[in-house]
């Protein structure tokens, strides 16, 4: 009999878990929620991404939701304001990406189609069983950050890409004994 287990970097706290059993993984395709994971991988650089958990559901009201439209047009005279909030991420390189992002994902025609365009429009169904055979980066997540760039985002280097394509699903990096390897490739 094969034992089944969460994957094991999620720990038992609580918002781990509820994260990536509902979340980390499953294939997603909306534009805008595409634009607040890849916003969120970029502020979780150098951090743990419990801090940037924690700290979510405060982005997501003084940054609009993450619409990039509210964003592009009024984050610039939120800036100041958002340097003092401590329920921030107050990095002011970050900060002010999420301006000069969402700038970026105006002048994309189908931000979704571009980003699942790396993998063929369909996730990457891999077969890991321990967390050491996970790359950091690939080539995928190379080209995506290259293209990204490109484009005028910042904090998106291949690290950063390859976690939010974990994370929206563009590849399935469940540990295989993992309930939630079998729900993201369900919804593949």
């Amino acid at each position: 009999m094969v034992k089944t287990q969460r994957c094991s970097w999620c720990g038992g706290d609580p918002l781990y878990v509820e994260y990536h059993d509902h979340e980390w993984g499953v294939p997603e395709r909306d534009g805008q929620e595409l634009f607040e994971r890849l916003v969120l991988e970029g502020m979780q650089a150098g951090l743990s991404w419990y801090t940037v958990l924690k700290k979510r559901e405060r982005m997501r009201e003084q940054f609009f939701g993450f619409d990039p439209a509210l964003l592009a047009v009024h984050g610039e005279s939120r800036l100041n304001e958002w340097l003092q909030d401590s329920g921030l991420i107050r990095h002011r390189g970050k900060l002010t990406s999420v301006i000069s992002n969402a700038s970026a994902y105006l002048q994309i025609e189908d931000f979704s189609e571009l980003i699942w365009s790396y993998v063929g429009g369909k996730p990457r169904q891999h077969r890991r069983r321990g967390l050491s055979e996970i790359p950091s980066q690939t080539t995928e997540s190379v080209a995506m950050a290259r293209a990204l760039k490109k484009l005028g985002f910042r904090f998106v280097g291949p690290t950063t890409c390859y976690a939010f394509m974990q994370s929206a699903g563009l590849v399935n990096d469940h540990l295989i004994n993992c309930p939630s390897h079998k729900y993201c490739r369900d919804r593949a």
